[in-house]
């Protein structure tokens, strides 16, 4: 999938988290702000990562705002960030057609 321009999924609201994905020359670069970044940092980042190959975007600068998010709401805010930044409109992969 290729990031065509800059998109933001998310809030700032408690137990939520806030994805900004922008276009970035070169390897994938993911920033976490949270109030536990040190106990489940890795794991945030990990969570993007997986969720970023799993749809095949390279050369992204993504920000991650944290404020509790479950992992899979930050899959989820990572999924709609991508598809917002590739322009996509329509077709969305639902019911687990990610791999």
């Amino acid at each position: 999938m290729q990031i065509l321009k800059a998109a933001m999924a998310g809030t700032l609201e408690s137990s939520d988290v806030q994805v900004t994905l922008e276009p970035h020359e070169g390897e994938n670069q993911v920033e976490v702000q949270s109030s536990v970044l040190a106990q489940y940092g890795r794991q945030i980042k990990d969570c993007v990562n997986d969720t970023l190959s799993s749809l095949d975007v390279n050369g992204v600068k993504v920000t991650v705002v944290d404020k509790g998010a479950l992992e899979c709401t930050i899959k989820a805010r990572v999924q709609c960030a991508a598809y917002r930044a590739a322009g996509v409109e329509s077709g969305y992969p639902w019911g687990g057609a990610i791999k």
